[in-house]
């Protein structure tokens, strides 16, 4: 596990109806966040803490790359009509 501390300076910025602060890549790195990655948010003395709070949501591309047909039973699509479905 990497102990090494990453710190950044940002700004606070307004996004729509509330405010943001972006991530950078390497913060998000060095947290192992990722797209989707689902998190907590906790108000804690002095600051704000963000701890990862589940696994990513995946993709519909990640979805179907990770499909495999002999496990889940078949084809991932029809090619054509298989039954009296109207095209």
């Amino acid at each position: 596990m990497n102990t090494a501390v990453v710190s950044v300076d940002q700004t606070v910025q307004e996004w729509g109806n509330g405010l943001a602060v972006r991530i950078t890549a390497k913060v998000a790195k060095a947290a192992r966040f990722t797209r989707g990655q689902p998190i907590k948010v906790e108000v804690v003395e002095g600051g704000v803490f963000l701890r990862a709070a589940g696994k990513p949501k995946l993709t519909l591309a990640q979805k179907l790359k990770a499909f495999d047909p002999s496990q889940h039973g078949g084809e991932v699509m029809a090619t054509g009509r298989v039954g009296a479905e109207v095209f």
